[in-house]
């Protein structure tokens, strides 16, 4: 299942709201529990995030292959990787 615009939307919404950096991943899992979620540093991921929105870098993930890879094509996202970039970066 692709990530709609309008959940794109949504997901950055929360990541923009003060409590993001403390709640938004189980928010987030729980709000869209259809797509995969990863979440780690954003010094972990060497690509370009989709999106950087609050502390955090928003890189989708295709994992419609046998080989789960890293897409900036929304049609083809069935996840999100949530990276959190250090403070002051």
């Amino acid at each position: 299942m692709a990530v709609a615009a309008t959940e794109l939307t949504e997901i950055e919404r929360m990541l923009g709201s003060p409590e993001a950096v403390t709640q938004a991943f189980l928010a987030l899992r729980q709000k869209f529990p259809h797509l995969a979620w990863i979440r780690c540093d954003a010094s972990d991921v060497t690509e370009t995030p989709y999106r950087s929105v609050g502390a955090f870098d928003l890189h989708l993930l295709d994992s419609a292959d046998h080989c789960a890879q890293i897409t900036d094509d929304p049609g083809r996202a069935t996840g999100i990787v949530l990276a959190k970039r250090a403070a002051g970066s």
